[in-house]
């Protein structure tokens, strides 16, 4: 890179920190805390500066349309997590003794069930079993997202085929 591209780079951001006060006042009206505001700013620069044909002319609608779309993206995630939240079971411990023991040992039955699923399929049972989210599952197989969730919801599934299979006295093992 020679001195002339170094001295593009630092007008275009120059220019690009020139827009943090007013990107601050944009995201703060439409974010609930400051420090949601403060992220979304430093991520709205961090795409910026690694944008690589960035118009200087165009820098500030830019920045403006990347802040938004990340305000709307916080508050979809916002919604997700409420709808997730509100699928949840809220199962209230058992009172008698014999139901923990009961369910103990239908929590090793299905550990071995899941045992014997195969492949990606039973990798993404046993993360979630161990709190590992699908998200980071992914990410840690170096996987898509979608393909991490396939294998999870084809798991469960299988799991699912073998308890109601179990259920009806019919003794099935998981393929």
């Amino acid at each position: 890179m020679n001195s002339e591209d170094r001295a593009d780079e630092l007008v275009i951001w120059e220019e690009i920190v020139g827009h943090r006060e007013r990107l601050m006042r944009l995201v703060r009206r439409r974010l609930p805390t400051a420090q949601d505001a403060e992220d979304c700013v430093q991520e709205v620069m961090l795409r910026a500066a690694a944008h690589d044909n960035l118009d200087p002319e165009r820098i500030g609608p830019f920045l403006t349309s990347v802040a938004l779309r990340l305000c709307v993206d916080h508050y979809r995630e916002l919604e997700r997590r409420r709808r997730l939240a509100g699928r949840t079971a809220h199962v209230s411990r058992p009172e008698l003794p014999d139901e923990d023991v009961c369910d103990e040992d239908f929590g090793r039955w299905l550990l071995r069930q899941v045992q014997q699923l195969r492949g990606r399929e039973r990798q993404v049972m046993l993360a979630r079993a161990d709190g590992i989210s699908t998200m980071e599952f992914a990410r840690m197989h170096q996987i898509s997202l979608k393909a991490a969730e396939g294998a999870f919801t084809r798991g469960r599934a299988r799991l699912r085929l073998v308890c109601a299979q179990t259920l009806d006295g019919v003794a099935a093992h998981p393929r």
